[in-house]
């Protein structure tokens, strides 16, 4: 394609376009401004949930993939990757992962999440490198978020990704998108026209952190790492969390905060253990046995027939 062709298909897209309501974005009053961005953030939720049932599948692939000790590799570049690095770095203080069981891989590497790095996102050659250097294999499922849906870097990675036999799934904010064919799952969020033309973080990138948030949320309730709706996995690393551990073993065995307290100390600060003691009688050894049997999961220790 040619570089006048290449930039027709790039004005084509619905993330390029105008939009007509906010083209005297430069005369209003703050307020006015801020309205405008309030209705237009207020479409996407729509958006997404369109998309649902591709999430619903992409989900599966992420479970999958951490059922057989496999991980989520995100791709992207620019706003895209940086939202997937906040979301692979949210998942161990959150579900108690470890940091390798959900990565990002960002165009640019890892300053480009601070600092733009130009061209990164049109080396072909870099994406195919990273991938192989992050050791994707056939156990893992990548993820390449794309605003437009056609950045290379996001392209090439999961063809790459692909090759070595891993699960994809491309999420774009387009329809139609040129990444759409690359990856098993299509994941696309017509996001439309930007407040301020072109700027994909701000409505894209709101699509893409929400299906960012499904992915791990879902997929982590799907492997047993949440009760009911509880981060029972969280790792109580400071005193904010040492608390929320607290109140959460409270809520979920139905008991006092200091009782709660009493059972997280013998159970060596783990919510789980404390969780099922408490729930079963069980003294904390038996009750991470029960849980190691169980696949980790509360409920099939606690409540054996609601599994």
């Amino acid at each position: 394609m040619s570089a006048a062709a290449d930039r027709r298909d790039l004005a084509a897209l619905g993330t390029e376009a105008q939009d007509p309501r906010t083209r005297d974005l430069d005369r209003l009053a703050v307020a006015e401004v801020l309205e405008l961005m309030n209705d237009a953030d207020a479409t996407v939720a729509g958006v997404v949930r369109q998309a649902l049932p591709q999430v619903a599948e992409a989900v599966e692939l992420v479970a999958g993939s951490f059922r057989s000790a496999g991980r989520l590799v995100y791709v992207g570049a620019g706003t895209s990757g940086r939202l997937a690095l906040l979301d692979a770095a949210e998942c161990p203080p959150t579900f108690s992962t470890p940091p390798e069981q959900v990565i990002a891989l960002l165009a640019g590497g890892e300053r480009a999440f601070t600092t733009a790095v130009e061209g990164a996102e049109d080396d072909t050659d870099r994406a195919a490198a990273d991938v192989r250097a992050a050791g994707v294999g056939p156990r893992d499922t990548v993820v390449g978020l794309s605003a437009s849906g056609r950045t290379p870097y996001v392209l090439a990675a999961l063809d790459e990704a692909r090759r070595l036999g891993a699960r994809t799934v491309s999420v774009a904010c387009n329809r139609g998108a040129a990444a759409s064919a690359h990856a098993d799952v299509a994941i696309e969020l017509p996001t439309g026209a930007e407040v301020l033309t072109g700027s994909t973080r701000l409505k894209a990138g709101t699509a893409q952190k929400m299906v960012c948030n499904m992915l791990t949320t879902a997929a982590m309730v799907r492997t047993g790492r949440v009760f009911r709706n509880l981060m029972v996995d969280m790792a109580p690393t400071n005193g904010k969390l040492v608390d929320r551990a607290r109140r959460i073993v409270a809520a979920a065995a139905e008991v006092d905060e200091q009782t709660a307290d009493d059972a997280l100390r013998a159970a060596g600060g783990e919510s789980k253990v404390a969780i099922v003691a408490l729930l079963t009688g069980a003294e904390p050894a038996d009750a991470r046995a029960r849980l190691a049997a169980a696949d980790g999961r509360v409920r099939a220790v606690v409540e054996p027939r609601a599994e």
